[in-house]
Order: C-alpha cells, then sequence, then structure tokens
C-alpha cells in the first residue's frame, strides 16, 4: 500500500528536522515543504539534459526521487559520465527498448516517465518539404508513444505499476502559425493521452500537460531579445513566461500518489492564456 504523502510543518514549529526550505535551480522560489510519496522512485525524463527538462529532473530531485535524464546530447554539466544520463535517440525504437532496458538493470524498477523530448524550428507550412514535416511528426508524436509503450511493457508487470506524463502544449489547441506540424502533434499527443489512459489503466496512469510558453535559456530563439521576452509576457494575464519549474511542480503531482485517480486528463499551464488579440483592437473602451 502506497504510503499517504505528508505535509511537513512551518519552519516556526521548531524541532531538529525542521530543515529551511530550497530552492529551484533558478532559484527564484523555495521548494514546498510537502512530501508527495515519490521518495526513492525512479523517474525518467526524456530531453531533460537542458531547458524545461532538465528543470523538472530538478524538481523531482529536491522532492527526493530519483530523475533519469535521456538525450541525445548530454547535459552540459556533468558530461556523459553522469550516473544518471543515457543517451538515446527517442525516435528510435531499438534506442529506446535498451535505454528502458539499461534502467530497469541498474535502478531495479521503473516508476514514472516524463516525456519531454520534442520542439520544432520555425517554418511555414507553404515552405516545408514532406520530410521536414515527417520528422517533426515523428519527434513529437511518435516518439513519445514509443517510449510510453516500452515503459508499459515495465509498468504493467510492477506491483504498484507506474505514470507517464506527456508534456504537450497550446499550440495544439490554438493556431500555431509557423510551427503547424507541431501542433498537430501536440494535438495528436494529447489524443493518444485520454485513449491510452483507457487501455493501460489501472496499472498504468497517464496524463497530459498542456504548457504555454516558458522561460528558458533559449527563449531568444523563439521571443527574440529580452524586449521581445517581456513583450510575449506582457500578453499573459499573469504577466510572465512560466518557469520550468512551474512544469515541474506539476509533473511531480501527476507521478505522486496524490494523483491516483488522475488518469486521462490534460492540466494547461499557460498563466491564463493569451490575451485576446480583439481587446487592443476594439474602440469600445471596455479594457481588461
Amino acid at each position: 500500500m502506497t504510503a499517504v504523502p505528508q505535509v511537513a510543518g512551518p519552519p516556526e514549529s521548531g524541532g531538529a528536522d525542521a530543515d529551511p526550505p530550497t530552492t529551484t535551480a533558478a532559484g527564484e522560489r523555495p521548494a514546498p515543504r510537502i512530501d508527495l510519496g515519490l521518495s526513492g522512485r525512479t523517474i525518467l525524463i526524456t530531453g531533460g539534459a537542458r531547458g524545461v527538462g532538465a528543470g523538472i529532473a530538478t524538481v523531482l530531485a529536491e522532492l527526493g526521487a530519483t530523475p533519469v535524464i535521456c538525450a541525445r546530447r548530454p547535459p552540459d554539466t556533468g558530461g556523459a559520465g553522469h550516473p544518471d544520463f543515457f543517451p538515446c535517440d527517442v525516435r528510435d525504437e531499438d534506442a529506446v527498448s535498451g535505454l528502458i532496458g539499461a534502467i530497469v538493470d541498474k535502478y531495479g524498477k521503473l516508476d514514472g516517465v516524463v516525456n519531454n523530448a520534442g520542439g520544432s524550428p520555425f517554418a511555414l507550412a507553404a515552405d516545408a518539404s514532406a520530410s521536414f514535416t515527417t520528422k517533426i511528426i515523428a519527434l513529437n508524436l511518435v516518439a513519445p508513444l514509443i517510449v510510453a509503450r516500452a515503459a508499459h511493457a515495465v509498468m504493467v508487470n510492477q506491483p504498484e505499476g507506474g505514470a507517464i506524463v506527456n508534456i504537450s502544449s497550446v499550440s495544439g489547441h490554438r493556431p500555431s502559425p509557423g510551427t503547424a506540424a507541431y501542433g498537430a502533434a501536440k494535438a495528436g499527443v494529447d489524443s493518444a493521452t485520454t485513449a491510452l489512459a483507457v487501455e493501460w489503466a489501472p496499472a498504468v496512469r497517464i496524463n497530459s500537460i498542456v504548457a504555454g510558453a516558458i522561460q528558458t535559456e533559449l527563449s531568444h530563439l523563439h521571443y527574440g531579445d529580452q524586449a521581445g521576452i517581456d513583450a510575449v509576457a506582457a500578453t499573459i494575464p499573469m504577466g510572465r513566461l512560466a518557469l520550468p519549474s512551474d512544469i515541474g511542480y506539476a509533473v511531480a503531482f501527476l507521478l505522486s500518489p496524490l494523483s491516483s485517480f488522475i488518469t486521462g486528463s490534460t492540466l494547461t499551464i499557460h498563466g491564463g492564456g493569451e490575451r485576446p488579440a480583439f481587446l487592443s483592437a476594439a474602440t469600445a473602451g471596455n479594457q481588461v
């Protein structure tokens, strides 16, 4: 039986066990003082060497889990010798099978998976070749299905099963000019999440996080200089881009026993969405 997660007392409650709160890798806010029941759980994060994936891995480590990251290139710190890094091209079914096998051989189990690897350069649909489109779909839709299938084969035979979280995007739920194939792939991920939840319950839970704009070390590639990033942030009701840790804490919840009855769901994390363009264009004086 899974232990009930416990909330730690506030610092002023005293006692030798009252540790000070830690901070995320970005240092913006203290980690939550709550035990989500992730201690000792082995969790694979694809594309976990940098960006959002690295932020997710940091949060999971802070909460007591054992994050295992994979990517085609090693993280900037730690190099190929990082004990929890496995090189892998998640588009390659044989490579993924070997990755899952290696993780189970080393850690004895696989409790969770975060399908985070993905992305797309800007390319207008009229200019994108069939080969380009196929590659985008392979990375953002086919690869998560390959990883999920390989993980399921292990999790379904474990006493406590397992949990999978797919990192999707608002691009799959609104127009995505310049990244049409990416948006279509993410919509496919969300659809597949609901189907797999039905097929794989109750042993394996699978959910999707629909993420909005996220600030990482690569933000300039999407939004330009700091002025561009600030301008994008101003269109979001919360007044900022998401941090990788914002996604990480949501992932942690969906992987934890606290969400044991949640499967086939999508959790949208976009700071309230995007301010509708008509509000700025309208002349009625109804400002929000």
